[in-house]
């Protein structure tokens, strides 16, 4: 029998209620980026009103790994090796295109070990929102240095690390990724205006979300750290996403002040601009701002770069309509002739 609170919460259109796009209790430590991105992951959803069945949850191995865990526990997923996430999920999503893939990996898993396979799903733009949880460091294994770790930076027990960061965002332009975006988990409007807008993207969206380690990398010096993030976060632009189902009506905005990139499916990221002059569809632009963010060692988040032109994974392969997993017995298997035929041609 319901309980008073489950009669009276508010429910989405599906008739769920945000409790429903919950998970299992986190087992990360107190204070830790990663719930609060798990937070905005189960927002989003009941907001969006996304049937839990329609997503499937992907991850590696790490501490970030373990989020999906910690979010719609009626949705399927799949905790792959590590590094290799992103070679299971471009078979899950070309298995069936209409599923909405939620991956989450972190530094150390799409940085190193799975670079190779990050950049190839970037490249051939499997559907899906890429999520790094990014904190500079192997959490799960006790606190070694990462691939995104900052150059000089020390740490107790890993000592100095030598050398320079990888940009996980320019690495995901350079692959040709059409949706590429920075965040801070301490920041939940915009990662939530992110992840919206992410789960409408055509193709691959890569979300460098930057996590603190509250246990071994969130000291003042760390670009990781909470207080670096807070006290340095540079915002490109602020962000608001407007569903398709929603009228979409523009305010009176000054000139140059205001821009909207239209998603395939008719849903819209409005950005209202704060550094006047940045043009987030200009690959050369996105790339020469992050260079420069890495020389002076600012933390600039938002909608990094966008093209919506390039088609995905599946639609190259065309299967807009067909559903692979779908396929019947007889539609998979030839006829007992024709395999007679093939082995008589061999004789």
């Amino acid at each position: 029998m319901a309980t008073q609170t489950q009669r009276t919460a508010k429910t989405n259109s599906l008739g769920l209620t945000q409790a429903d796009y919950k998970g299992r209790p986190s087992t990360l430590c107190a204070g830790c980026g990663h719930d609060s991105i798990s937070s905005q992951i189960i927002s989003v959803a009941y907001e969006l009103n996304i049937r839990p069945n329609e997503i499937i949850k992907l991850s590696g191995i790490g501490c970030s790994s373990k989020s999906p865990a910690y979010f719609l526990g009626m949705s399927h997923g799949f905790n792959a090796l590590h590094g290799r996430m992103p070679s299971v999920a471009s078979g899950a999503l070309m298995g069936n295109h209409t599923l909405r893939g939620i991956g989450v990996s972190g530094d150390g898993d799409t940085g190193s070990i799975g670079m190779g396979q990050f950049k190839h799903l970037c490249r051939r733009n499997v559907r899906m929102v890429y999520i790094v949880e990014n904190n500079g460091v192997y959490g799960l294994t006790k606190g070694q240095f990462s691939a995104t770790a900052d150059e000089g930076q020390k740490l107790k027990y890993a000592g100095t690390n030598y050398f320079p960061p990888m940009d996980l965002c320019a690495e995901a332009i350079q692959a040709g990724c059409g949706f590429v975006a920075r965040s801070f988990s301490g920041d939940p409007k915009q990662v939530r205006a992110l992840l919206s807008a992410a789960l409408n993207h055509r193709g691959t969206a890569v979300l460098d979300i930057i996590s603190p380690c509250v246990t071994f990398n969130n000291h003042d010096e760390s670009t990781k750290s909470y207080s670096y993030g807070k006290e340095h976060e540079i915002q490109l632009h602020e962000l608001d996403f407007v569903p398709k189902q929603e009228e979409i009506i523009i305010e009176d905005y000054a000139p140059g002040e205001s821009k909207e990139i239209a998603l395939h499916d008719g849903s819209v990221i409005r950005l209202h601009k704060l550094e006047a002059e940045y043009d987030p569809t200009n690959r050369i632009e996105a790339l020469s701002r992050l260079y420069q963010a890495e020389q002076k060692r600012e933390f600039i988040t938002g909608l990094i770069y966008f093209n919506g032109d390039r088609p995905s994974f599946a639609e190259v392969n065309g299967l807009e309509q067909q559903v692979l997993s779908h396929l019947t017995d007889e539609q998979l298997r030839p006829p007992a002739a024709a395999l007679s035929e093939i082995m008589e041609s061999m004789m």
